[in-house]
Formats: C-alpha cells, structure tokens, sequence
C-alpha cells in the first residue's frame, strides 16, 4: 500500500513538472508570435503615428530595474527556503512582490501617457501590436503577482514543506521567464524603436 502511494507520487510529481515546461513552451511560442507581429507591423512605412518620440528611455530603465531587482529578491527567497527559513522566504517573495507591482504600476501608467498623446491601440496596427505585446507581458506579471501572493500565504500556513518548496521552484522559473521575456522587450521595441 505504502509502494502505491510512494509511485503515485513521483507520477504526479513528473506530470507536475511536463505540464509546467509544456506551460513555458506555449508562453514562448505565445511571445515569439507577438514579436514576429510587432516586428512586421512596425516599420518605417507604418500607418498612424509613430512610437519613437514618444519613448522615454530612462522611464522604462527604472521599469526595468524594478523587475530585475524583483528578480533578485526572488533569488534571495529561494536561497532562505533551502535553509528552510520560512520568514525570510515569505519577507523576500513580499519585497519580490513590492517590486513587481512596481514595475506593473509603472506600465499601466506609460500606457496612460501613450493614449493621453494619441497612441492608443486602435490608431494602427504597429499600435496595436505594441500594446498586444507590452501589455500581454504585464498580463503575465500581474498573474505572477497574485501567484506569488499564494505561494507566501502556503509558506505562511504549511510551512516549507515538499510541495510548497516545489511550487516556489516553478514560480520562480516562471518569474525568471518574465524577466528574459522583458529583456527582449526592452531591446526590441523601446531601444531599437527609439533609434
């Protein structure tokens, strides 16, 4: 009986983890079609206004390193659930979250501005796809957001036990995900398109 629960386990335990990397793959195939659209779309020949003087370099930098730095106390929480302080791993994922609210804050306003001079998603195509693309991203912050919420709230309830521990490592992998993902962002629309 013992040997049915112990195999039954490790079987949940690897379609645990096939269904998050089968989650990560559709997400990049999600991203890399949102790139491709973004990158035919906006051209020099577009139609409507353009985004490149619109662009304030140094306002998406400080978004920017609201989720880098985001990332790097997500690092330190995972570093304080293998010593297995609870504490810690829950102040480091609430600091993760401060930051990732941060960044979404920040977003949300930017996308304010834009349609407060005119560039809203509905004035052309590239438009369109700059706001598909930015705000798809922050879509998948904001869901990280509220993940991260649970997950704190487990540490907080079950302690730092097997599945908990597992689920921050998903999360994690998933939040490291966003930040590679705004990496691209950050390069291919905001500095190739304010050039």
């Amino acid at each position: 009986m013992n040997s049915k629960v112990v195999a039954h386990a490790h079987n949940s335990d690897a379609a645990d983890i096939l269904g998050f990397w089968l989650y990560i793959m559709t997400d990049c195939i999600l991203f890399g079609t949102l790139f491709a659209v973004y990158l035919v779309l906006h051209t020099s020949t577009s139609y409507g206004p353009s985004l490149k003087h619109l662009i304030d370099l140094n306002y998406v930098l400080g978004e920017t390193m609201f989720l880098l730095l985001s990332n790097f106390a997500f690092g330190l929480a995972i570093i304080a659930s293998y010593r297995k302080k609870g504490f810690m791993t829950s102040l480091m994922l609430l600091l993760t979250f401060a930051l990732g609210l941060a960044f979404v804050f920040m977003e949300v306003k930017e996308f304010i501005h834009l349609v407060h001079e005119g560039y809203s998603w509905d004035v052309s195509g590239a438009a369109s796809a700059f706001f598909t693309l930015v705000g798809t991203h922050g879509l998948h912050v904001s869901l990280g957001l509220i993940w991260i919420l649970v997950v704190t709230m487990q540490i907080m309830t079950m302690g730092l036990n097997g599945a908990v521990t597992r689920r921050l490592t998903y999360l994690g992998l998933f939040w490291n995900f966003l930040d590679i993902v705004w990496i691209f962002v950050f390069s291919v629309v905001y500095l190739f398109g304010a050039i």
